[in-house]
């Protein structure tokens, strides 16, 4: 039996990769440069799983996961993976002391450590990367004085050192990444236990409708259903067009998720199972 094809975003050394490793048995990995370029394997069926970030504690939802899943793509999630989140400076050997010019990493990454920066670098030029393992195959490759901000697996693959350990500015710092697929398929993990089980969904209200949102959110109140999450996202079909990304914190049934379905298009919105899936913490 041939292993299964699981993508995620790369390259060598980002937290999707740490995720990866630490929760599928086996499979072989490939690494995509981008988030939508990893989604688009999993719809093309280059791949069977694609793992992203969807996520962060400190900075929020990756709207570029959530927005791509619901405009481009049709592919569900399966899983997803909570992971705590350690940023580190990273550097070459002989930038271990003195200034530092140029820093590299993810647009979250530098966000999630702007106290630290602003301390102790507060004239080096900021440059966003489109992973933080990115960042470091960057700095590894350059001579000047810069650093990389990323994890000890980025340290480790590109021969980078550590100057300083965690210089994220909240102690708890985690990232939820989606396991999607375009068809279900078993995944092999290791020996993990969900946590708890959860559903997303993507709500669109009609225009003009007068506290239609508030009759959303009462047709799963009024079934206990709890709502860990709900965002608004624009519909990017005009100012003032927006639909709702909804966590759930059951896995879809069919009795209470038909009935809100129902009620909801009675009211002349619309409503898409994005993922009935187990929720893991690494």
């Amino acid at each position: 039996m041939s292993h299964q094809r699981i993508g995620y975003l790369g390259p060598k050394g980002t937290f999707t990769k740490m995720a990866v490793n630490a929760f599928f048995s086996e499979g072989n990995f490939i690494s995509y440069e981008t988030i939508p370029a990893c989604l688009d394997a999993v719809e093309a069926g280059e791949i069977q799983t694609g793992v992203v970030p969807l996520e962060n504690a400190i900075e929020g939802s990756v709207h570029l996961t959530t927005d791509y899943m619901t405009h481009h793509v049709d592919v569900s999630i399966v899983a997803e993976l909570s992971v705590p989140i350690r940023q580190h400076l990273l550097v070459k050997k002989n930038h271990l002391d003195g200034e530092i010019e140029h820093i590299y990493s993810h647009s979250h990454a530098i966000a999630q450590c702007q106290q630290h920066l602003h301390q102790h670098y507060p004239d080096a030029e900021l440059h966003y990367t489109s992973s933080t393992g990115r960042a470091a195959e960057l700095v590894a490759e350059k001579d000047g004085a810069c650093a990389a901000i990323g994890n000890q697996l980025a340290g480790k693959e590109y021969g980078l050192h550590i100057r300083s350990e965690d210089i994220h500015d909240y102690e708890n710092n985690h990232t939820r990444f989606a396991v999607v697929q375009k068809t279900k398929q078993t995944l092999q993990i290791n020996d993990f236990q969900p946590s708890k089980y959860k559903s997303t969904v993507m709500v669109t209200l009609p225009k003009d409708y007068a506290g239609a949102l508030h009759q959303v959110l009462a047709a799963f109140a009024w079934r206990k259903m709890n709502l860990s999450k709900i965002e608004s996202r624009p519909m990017k079909t005009g100012l003032g067009n927006y639909f709702f990304i909804i966590d759930v914190d059951q896995a879809y049934d069919q009795i209470l998720f038909p009935g809100v379905e129902a009620e909801l298009t009675a009211l002349g919105c619309s409503l898409k199972l994005l993922g009935t899936y187990p929720s893991f913490n690494l």
